[in-house]
């Protein structure tokens, strides 16, 4: 199932509904454009709680998913620890696909 939720990342990415880095996941946050927020399994123990906290605030949507290459790759950067989906439709698509994986 993993293999459903990172090309639907890409798709996000180029379709330009995306921010990745730490400061540009934090803008979408804080301006409420964010929708859904992705944080790698490998991100450090600071990171996580960090954007644990600001999306708790914010009320937005967190998961940790996958590792920063594959995240990077699926985006067309190097190495992405943060991800923020700023289109609803897409991160409700993401959010469930994150949720049967879960599950699995």
């Amino acid at each position: 199932m993993q293999n459903s939720v990172l090309p639907m990342i890409g798709l996000a990415a180029k379709a330009g509904k995306v921010a990745s880095g730490e400061f540009s996941v934090e803008k979408a946050v804080k301006t409420r454009k964010a929708f859904l927020v992705i944080i790698s399994e490998d991100a450090s123990d600071n990171t996580v709680k960090k954007f644990t906290n600001m999306t708790n605030y914010y009320e937005v949507t967190c998961y940790r998913f996958g590792s920063r290459e594959e995240l990077g790759r699926y985006t067309g950067k190097n190495f992405r620890v943060l991800l923020a989906i700023t289109d609803e439709n897409l991160a409700k698509a993401i959010e469930n696909r994150l949720i049967a994986y879960k599950t699995e």
